[in-house]
């Protein structure tokens, strides 16, 4: 099995950045499913890294449709103990315009709950720590990648997660800006909450694509207006991904990394065989 022990999900363009080597594609398979499309796996600043499309090469996975825990599963299965998530979002602050990168720090769950959000079911009870939903560490890493890339960056604020497809109405979008949220996108959930069960430390690079539809000033987000400011960053969000590689190296202690300890409340002789098994990479050395 290739090993890589960071990750990277996002766009399907990031692995073609400048510098990665030692290639290679690697398909896999999971107990929840198929991943959303094979990885690429390459070696960046002496690291080996696993890339992710999330919506799958060609975009053909909706927000609700993406198979959250086959990726994160999948990206276990490599050895990944640090996730960089690269997330399309718009701004509710007039302060984080579109261009700019945010490293957000908190998270608001608005999905509809149609979307798997655990590993642990069907026999199997876990109930994991989710105050601070993005590793600071890795986070603070990914915003000093950012400040060494020459991004306009700013660090914190909470990232409201949206069920989607559509964008917001107006009205959604204004009770968001006034509950104090600073974004707004629609992939983060479950992904972060799934990366804390398989204690893999997880960080957002949020790229600012628009002022979702609040801000009285410009048009109303269109899919065409996001793909050209993510195509005008594409660059950008490579180098940033690059120095952050670097400044992960060759790693770091994180509180996800034993998320899972006391975690699972269920009576170990009551868990069923079928779930030990379908669990064995997630959580097997305490169940």
């Amino acid at each position: 099995m290739p090993e890589a022990t960071i990750g990277v999900i996002g766009g399907s363009g990031l692995y073609a950045m400048e510098g990665l080597t030692e290639v290679e594609e690697v398909t896999l398979t999971t107990p929840f499913g198929d991943p959303s499309d094979a990885f690429v796996l390459g070696t960046v600043s002496g690291q080996r890294v696993a890339f992710l499309p999330r919506h799958g090469r060609g975009h053909r996975f909706n927000p609700s449709e993406v198979p959250a825990r086959a990726n994160t599963h999948a990206f276990k299965q490599l050895g990944v103990k640090y996730l960089i998530a690269v997330n399309a979002v718009g701004s509710l602050r007039e302060d984080y315009a579109p261009s700019h990168v945010v490293i957000p720090d908190q998270i608001y769950d608005r999905t509809k709950g149609i979307r798997p959000a655990t590993f642990f079911e069907g026999g199997v009870v876990a109930h994991v720590g989710f105050d601070r939903p993005f590793c600071p560490l890795l986070s603070q890493r990914l915003y000093s990648a950012a400040q060494k890339a020459g991004a306009t960056v700013h660090q914190g604020g909470t990232l409201v997660v949206m069920e989607g497809p559509a964008f917001s109405t107006k009205a959604e979008s204004e009770e968001n800006r006034r509950r104090g949220h600073s974004l707004i996108g629609m992939t983060s959930l479950p992904e972060a909450k799934l990366a804390r069960e398989a204690e893999i430390a997880y960080a957002t690079l949020a790229m600012v694509t628009d002022y979702d539809v609040w801000h009285p000033d410009h048009d109303a987000v269109t899919i065409e207006s996001v793909v050209a400011v993510l195509m005008a960053n594409a660059t950008l969000a490579q180098r940033i991904v690059a120095t952050a590689v670097a400044l992960i190296g060759d790693g770091f202690a994180s509180p996800a990394h034993s998320a899972m300890a006391t975690a699972i409340i269920t009576d170990r002789g009551r868990i069923p065989d079928a779930a030990r098994e379908r669990l064995a990479v997630i959580a097997g050395q305490y169940l």
